[in-house]
């Protein structure tokens, strides 16, 4: 054998060696299945989230953009630390809806800000406007309105689907815990995706008491700012300014508490999109449909202030309670500013049925052009309501909400 013929051979034998040993020490990359397991992950990328949260995740404080749906699903959770920011992506036009972050039934949200360092969620748009991004929401298995035919033991596995991105909530576990927020910001949201199924700022689906909800701000959203369907959370220090239509929203059997909240469109603002804007929008059962069903909306509310600065748009009452919701209201102060039409001030009637008004019993203070506004304690539903107005209610402490800036 030549020289050269012996070198090439030798040469072959060896880079055939060394490609042998390269494969078979090299791991294959893992690949994209949609679903976060850990911060090494491939799925998981800080400027670019979305997907599923299948593990406890902890994410470390920075910043981070919501490019779609952020689901947690049980049995897990995702926990935020003190100043994080949470931008939503709104540069592409029509993607508002698939932007989101929801929480599963079974599945918990950590997000514990402190004063000093509050979480926030917002819009990356350079000029944000509500409706950027569909907001938070949260789905438990505390009871819902059900038919009298589906005993406690049996709501167990009695559940509905969510007006958006159809997710379950539902059941009969009275103390449901889907984690805690505080000290939460949540800016520019409230997705619409058609005249019946909007996101709102924070909506809670039969969201139990053991969620903690309390030092939460939401700033010019599109749709509700706050919205119950059923469920037995309570929250506390609720902050809304400029929600496109209700302040404050409840359906479906919620049987909570509401303690310091202040709602505000302030001199400006409105949205001609929205046909019937109101401070609190309440009913019983989902859309009146079921007046005869158990577990039918009666919450406590106290320490509330309502104030409409904006000559805009005229809400269409300040309190509308309807289609057999109960509620007790004390501490609570309306004011209509300067200019303002006056409103409904406290209506029971409704085409799909009136509110309980023996279930209702209603203390307020009004001052303004609201003040002279019709009390409508309509004749559906049980006895007439006991509706109060008197001077002397001094509605929400503000002091509470001195960590988000707001100047009252």
């Amino acid at each position: 054998m030549n020289t050269i013929k012996k070198n090439f051979m030798i040469s072959a034998i060896t880079s055939l060696m060394v490609a042998c040993s390269s494969d078979d020490n090299s791991t294959p990359a893992e690949e994209l299945d949609g679903v976060i397991t850990s911060l090494t992950d491939p799925d998981y990328d800080a400027n670019n989230l979305k997907g599923i949260i299948g593990a406890n995740i902890d994410l470390p404080a920075g910043e981070y953009k919501l490019t779609g749906g952020l689901v947690v699903r049980s049995p897990y959770t995702l926990k935020l630390n003190p100043g994080t920011v949470v931008k939503a992506s709104a540069g592409l036009s029509g993607t508002a809806t698939g932007i989101y972050l929801i929480v599963d039934q079974g599945a918990k949200l950590d997000a514990v800000g402190t004063a000093a360092a509050p979480i926030t969620f917002t819009s990356d748009a350079a000029t944000p406007a509500p409706g950027n991004w569909g907001g938070i929401i949260l789905c438990g298995y505390a009871p819902i309105s059900r038919p009298s035919s589906v005993n406690a033991a049996s709501a167990a596995n009695y559940t509905a689907v969510t007006e958006v991105v159809n997710h379950f909530y539902g059941g009969n576990v009275v103390t449901d815990n889907s984690g805690h927020i505080e000290y939460v910001k949540i800016l520019y949201s409230g997705a619409k995706i058609n005249d019946s199924k909007e996101f709102n700022g924070l909506t809670l689906y039969a969201v139990g008491n053991g969620t903690v909800l309390k030092n939460i701000a939401i700033f010019n959203g599109s749709d509700d700012a706050i919205e119950f369907f059923g469920g037995t959370v309570n929250v506390e220090n609720i902050l809304c300014v400029n929600a496109d239509d209700d302040m404050f929203d409840w359906t479906q059997g919620w049987n909570g508490r509401a303690k310091n909240f202040y709602g505000i469109r302030e001199l400006g603002f409105g949205d001609p999109t929205s046909p019937d804007p109101r401070g609190i929008e309440a009913d019983g059962n989902f859309d009146g449909s079921n007046p005869a069903w158990i577990v039918q909306s009666n919450p406590t509310l106290e320490d509330f202030t309502l104030v409409n600065n904006s000559t805009n748009i005229t809400l269409s009452d300040a309190i509308k309670l309807r289609r057999n919701t109960g509620v007790t209201i004390t501490n609570t102060k309306l004011i209509w500013g300067a200019g303002v039409a006056s409103t409904d001030l406290v209506d029971l009637t409704d085409a799909a049925g009136d509110g309980n008004g023996s279930l209702i019993n209603v203390s307020i203070t009004a001052e303004g052009a609201v003040s002279t506004g019709a009390i409508k304690k309509g004749t559906g539903i049980g006895v007439p309501a006991t509706i109060t107005v008197a001077a002397g209610a001094t509605g929400a402490n503000t002091s509470a909400f001195a960590w988000t800036g707001y100047t009252f």
